[in-house]
This record gives C-alpha cells, structure tokens and sequence, in this order.
C-alpha cells in the first residue's frame, strides 16, 4: 500500500500509488445513483485504459441487468466484468452444499447466482440447505420469516452483505443490513457467513475475473466500511471517491484498515492514477 493522498491532477507517482494494471469498481454513489451516472464518472471510465471489473454489495439484480443499466448509461460493460454479492455468496454455498436446497431471498440476482451455481433456489424454509439473503426492493416480513423459520431449523445462513444503508435516487434508503439485523434479533445470532465487501470473497472474485495479481488493482469506492476495508483485507491499493456516502473528514479520522491510500473529489481524480485512452475527453 502506497501512502494516502488527495488526487486532483497529481501523477501517480506524488500518490504512492503506481503500477495499477486494472481497477475494480464500485457501482452504488460511484458510477451511479439510483437510474441516474454520477456526474464525470461515465465519461472517466469510458477513457480508462486498464481493464475494469465492477464490483457491488447489492444483490438484487442479475450481473446482465447490471451490465445493461451501464449500457444505458454510456458504459459498454460485458456481463462477466460485473461480479455481486450474490454470485460470491451463491459459489461459497455451492463449495459447502454442491447442488444443495437454498432458500434465496433478495431480488432476481439471488436466484439466478444461485441457479448458475447449480443451486436449487427455493421460496420456503422447507427443507433448505442453506439461507442466501440478499437486498431486494420487495423483501417483506414474511421474507424474514422464512430465513427465521430456515436458521432455527440448521440452515447454513450465508448474507450477501450488510451494508446498513443504500444510496437512492432521493437519498440513503435501509439496505440488506438492517434486514440481516431483523433476522438477528429473531433468531439471536448473526449470519454464519458474510460474502460481500468488507469480506474478501467478492474482491477476490474480481481478481480471478481480470486475471490480475491483487496487489496490481485499485479498488475505488464511496464507503470507508466496505470498499476501502475490504480493499485492504484483499491487498489491494483503495480509493475514496467522495461521491457516495463517506466524506474527508470521515477518512481522516478512519483506522488503519478503513484508511484509504487515496482521496477523489470524483472520478476524474483518476487521471494520473491509471492510464487514460482518451486524456483530451476528460476536461
């Protein structure tokens, strides 16, 4: 890890931070809000010249939806360079249960990574190998209900992530966090496993797909909790963009394993980090 910095237009080389050969991408407050882009972060990524994964923690649509809202925005991303929670969580289940009963809740995403793992992606509690919950707009009561009824009958309880919050179009909504925590405080314990950011599955995940050495890859991100200390534990460099939920202040004040190597007003503080294509389109 390279020393921590506030990029505008500085080199990499004043940042500590050189030889990124690819970088991995969250999408939540970093390329888009809601339906809406980020502002500069389409045109940015688009001039970027090393490949890019893009990485979240919301498990509620499917990789080819995620890749197709991209598209929609300008960013012509292929679906295997978007990896989710969902996919991390379904191929832990499937290395422990190999064509087990899973209960999915969550939105689409949950199904078809479980369905793609060879996972038989059930609605009840009944009979269930495992639990795999994830966010979904549409989760309801007796969605928790069922993963309650699953756990207390010995259902290997994996959570896609629990991330307390999600950042919307009119402003910070509860995530898959705060339904995790409604299961906790039903069942008295915590998931037995959690496979999003800050856990490495997901990063690591990312790597195999660039087939890059992880400490070759920045990992840019708007959360300390998440992005940057999951970058860290995966031994990548990280970056704050201040786009998301998390500002300066909050980085300063972050421990070491939350502490970022770099700090962007906004994408285009990526200019100098990692090579551009298209120099001239950024401004």
């Amino acid at each position: 890890m390279g020393r921590r910095g506030v990029i505008g237009a500085a080199a990499a080389s004043e940042t500590g931070v050189s030889g990124i050969e690819a970088l991995v991408c969250d999408l939540d407050g970093v390329v888009y809000r809601g339906r809406s882009a980020v502002p500069h972060a389409v045109e940015v990524l688009r001039a970027v010249g090393v490949p890019v994964v893009y990485v979240t923690n919301n498990a509620s649509r499917s990789p080819a939806k995620v890749a197709a809202h991209l598209g929609e925005l300008g960013l012509g991303v292929a679906t295997d360079h978007v990896v989710t929670s969902a996919q991390a969580g379904a191929a832990a289940i499937a290395r422990r249960h190999p064509g087990g009963r899973v209960l999915a809740v969550g939105g689409d995403g949950v199904r078809l990574a479980l369905e793609e793992s060879g996972l038989v992606a059930l609605t009840t509690a009944d009979r269930c190998d495992a639990v795999l919950q994830g966010y979904g707009p549409r989760v309801c009561a007796a969605d928790l209900a069922e993963v309650s009824y699953a756990v207390a009958a010995g259902a290997w309880w994996v959570a896609t992530n629990t991330d307390a919050t999600i950042p919307k179009e009119r402003g910070i909504a509860p995530g898959n966090g705060a339904l995790v925590g409604a299961v906790e405080q039903a069942v008295g314990c915590a998931p037995d496993r959690v496979t999003g950011k800050p856990h490495p599955d997901l990063y690591a995940m990312a790597a195999t797909r660039l087939g890059v050495d992880s400490g070759r890859i920045l990992a840019v991100g708007d959360r300390l909790d998440t992005d940057i200390e999951g970058a860290i534990a995966a031994g990548m460099a990280a970056a704050l963009v201040l786009t998301g939920v998390d500002s300066r202040a909050r980085a300063d004040q972050a421990p070491a394993n939350r502490r970022p190597d770099i700090i962007l007003d906004d994408l285009r503080g990526l200019r100098g980090v990692v090579p551009m294509s298209r120099c001239a389109a950024l401004g």
